[in-house]
């Protein structure tokens, strides 16, 4: 499976970034892709997961200022992301899981990253 992400960068405090990641060369009909995100010294987060079968999942950390969404033609998924504060700085990796396990076994179910993109949230 290949990952490619593309978005991120700096923003104010504030402000709005979108990201998004397109899934490529995978046989699976059904998926499961999210953003996770991590600050150095931070624990790994669950942003966002999103499943071809229809299950949206945002962190209480973000909900209300970030939406996730698949756009399944195109195997992309995007998070939109509003009202950007300065604790939401960290470098954001999409991942893939073939299937829905990610539901059950969260982060430890996706199978492929990518490389990460960083989000940097300044005042």
């Amino acid at each position: 499976v290949k990952l490619v992400e593309s978005g991120g960068g700096s923003a104010q405090d504030g402000g709005s970034l979108i990201l998004s990641c397109a899934a490529s060369e995978f046989p699976f009909s059904g998926y499961c892709m999210g953003f996770i995100r991590q600050d150095v010294g931070e624990e790994r987060e669950e942003v966002a997961v999103v499943c071809t079968e229809g299950t949206k999942k945002i962190s209480d950390s973000v909900k209300g200022r970030f939406t996730v969404s698949l756009d399944k033609g195109a195997n992309t998924m995007f998070l939109q992301m509003n009202s950007l504060k300065s604790e939401d700085t960290a470098m954001y990796y999409c991942a893939f899981s073939p299937g829905y396990s990610v539901l059950s076994h969260g982060i430890r179910g996706y199978n492929f990253w990518g490389q990460g993109t960083r989000v940097t949230v300044s005042s």
